[in-house]
């Protein structure tokens, strides 16, 4: 989206980051669709067909033999959530590649990773009520496996090649589904769970928000669905027509949330 461009509220001029000068208002046009891909992973976030602006985010980095990948969820109530996601995917990305390049073990870098991103978040707002908040799910992937951080409800699965897939995550969820915990001024600081995964065989590694999962709640629908995407080797197309096809899949199946899918691709390693 141009600088220069007017604001479908007031017809201010809006912001590189897509929210009006003036008004403040975010554009439903800005990032309504996003594809990334690097060294063999992708991902795609759509704004789906209920919501103004897609809320959704995620950064694909790959530094030496690590992809580190960063999916977030803006808390649909609370201001401005879009940055927030936004700026949690970017900093909790950098600061793991960073921290890998520096030597330190993944799950130190995820660790490091999240308290930056969850800082970085609450410095957006100057209250703690309301302020802007986001779930939060990466991964790095190596020669070593597979390793998740996350809060809040946004998910990691393992889809295998072969045999039973399975949610890497658990949800931080309530009464009533409602969150438990988030990234925010309002969440205090950080605190992310983490697992660890060295498969057996080869697969993909998908982080995705609930406007994916809850079409496909099950591993073995998700890659399923992924799977009816697959392009041939001729034609090409890699990870990034599977995760086409499974937001594909979230907006014929309704579209009611934003969808974010980012697959990582992992090797087996004999005696996982």
């Amino acid at each position: 989206m141009d600088g220069d461009q007017n604001c479908v509220r007031c017809r201010g001029t809006v912001a590189p980051d897509g929210h009006c000068w003036d008004c403040g208002a975010a554009q439903p046009s800005f990032r309504s669709r996003v594809e990334a891909a690097a060294a063999g992973a992708a991902g795609v976030s759509d704004r789906g067909l209920r919501r103004g602006v897609n809320a959704d985010a995620l950064r694909v980095v790959v530094t030496g033999e690590w992809t580190v990948g960063v999916v977030c969820d803006g808390v649909s109530m609370s201001p401005r959530s879009d940055r927030a996601a936004r700026v949690a995917a970017q900093v909790g990305a950098s600061t793991a590649a960073r921290r890998l390049r520096e030597g330190a073990l993944p799950e130190v870098a995820l660790d490091e990773a999240v308290g930056r991103a969850g800082r970085a978040v609450a410095a957006l707002s100057t209250s703690a009520n309301p302020a802007p908040a986001c779930t939060y799910v990466a991964a790095v992937v190596g020669s070593g496996g597979a390793w998740v951080c996350w809060i809040g409800d946004s998910r990691a699965y393992w889809l295998p090649d072969e045999g039973p897939g399975f949610a890497l995550t658990e949800d931080d969820t309530g009464a009533c589904d409602a969150l438990s915990a988030w990234l925010g001024a309002d969440a205090g600081e950080p605190v992310g769970r983490f697992r660890s995964w060295r498969p057996s065989v080869p697969g993909r590694l998908l982080l995705c928000t609930d406007g994916l999962w809850r079409y496909l709640p099950s591993a073995d629908g998700l890659r399923a669905a992924a799977a009816r995407h697959r392009p041939d080797p001729v034609s090409g197309g890699g990870l990034l027509s599977e995760a086409r096809g499974l937001v594909r899949h979230a907006l014929d199946a309704g579209g009611h949330d934003n969808v974010t899918a980012l697959l990582i691709p992992v090797d087996g390693f004999a005696g996982g």
